[in-house]
């Protein structure tokens, strides 16, 4: 009995994914040009594929779960259920223009031409909009395509929009949030259901630990009780006495967000020596 993994062989989300397996302690070797690994301490094996070869192998139960990026997920449009999103591979679907273009909305689109690895989404976009446009099918440099005659418009994944500014072109319309997700197929066994929950455990546990740090203070007899008000900790903060009398040792956590904040009313508070420790793993 085994769990099979789909990863992506390479790119954007591989070297994450692979992360997160080993921080949910599943020693998974990935040699050059393999196309599949087992565990060594987990029942699973892993499958090393194209990213948009993922999400038909999950449907077909070929591999049992697999982990791809929401645009690649919708785009191919199979059955298939998300189990978790873990956060990593965040980026964006967008319809990117001329620079200098006025865009004034989806009607802009009406009867131009657009340049799109993602024509699915795109033409549910563009139906969703009441726009009809030719849409142009290309497998990469989609950014290209307008400085070449070839589109007027481009629909494509945007991090941080640079390689659109460099080709002459900017963001103007979102379509799509999109983050890498963990799926399964709709036919699971029971038994791979088992090993598929074990993980989805550790990978929750994992993933809540990055948003907490772990601190440890000492606090005068005085300003404890505010500073242990400020520290409200998984349950209650832990407090113990130090040698020196008047004094005590404060451990909590604090959540990622509000960390700086809460530093900042310690301090004003009275407290020392603030010691701040990354989470491993957090099992609630």
């Amino acid at each position: 009995m085994k769990l099979k993994i789909a990863i992506q062989k390479s790119g954007r989300l591989h070297d994450d994914s692979m992360k997160l397996l080993n921080d949910c302690g599943l020693n998974v070797k990935n040699g050059h040009n393999q196309l599949k690994s087992m565990s060594e301490n987990f029942p699973v094996e892993v499958y090393f594929l194209r990213d948009d070869d993922i999400p038909q192998y999950v449907e077909d139960g070929v591999a049992h779960i697999g982990f791809v990026g929401e645009n690649v997920l919708y785009e191919k449009n199979k059955t298939v259920d998300i189990v978790e999103k873990v956060g990593f591979g965040k980026c964006r679907l967008s319809i990117a223009v001329g620079k200098n273009d006025e865009y004034t909305g989806p009607q802009f689109l009406q009867g131009k031409k657009i340049a799109t690895s993602y024509p699915f989404l795109t033409q549910q976009f563009l139906k969703e909009n009441g726009v009809d446009c030719e849409i142009h099918e290309i497998s990469g440099s989609v950014e290209l395509a307008p400085g070449i005659g070839l589109a007027d418009a481009v629909c494509d994944l945007v991090s941080s929009g640079s390689t659109l500014f460099m080709n002459g072109l900017k963001e103007v319309q979102p379509i799509l949030q999109s983050q890498a997700v963990l799926i399964k197929g709709k036919e699971l066994p029971a038994e791979q259901q088992q090993l598929l929950d074990q993980l989805v455990f550790r990978i929750r546990a994992v993933r809540k630990a990055k948003r907490y740090k772990y601190v440890l203070l000492n606090a005068p007899e005085q300003s404890l009780q505010t500073i242990v008000s400020l520290l409200p900790g998984m349950r209650s903060p832990t407090v113990l006495p130090l040698a020196e009398s008047g004094w005590s040792s404060v451990h909590s956590v604090i959540e990622e967000d509000a960390f700086w904040d809460k530093i900042e009313q310690l301090k004003a508070a009275g407290a020392e020596g603030i010691l701040v420790v990354p989470i491993e793993k957090m099992i609630m």
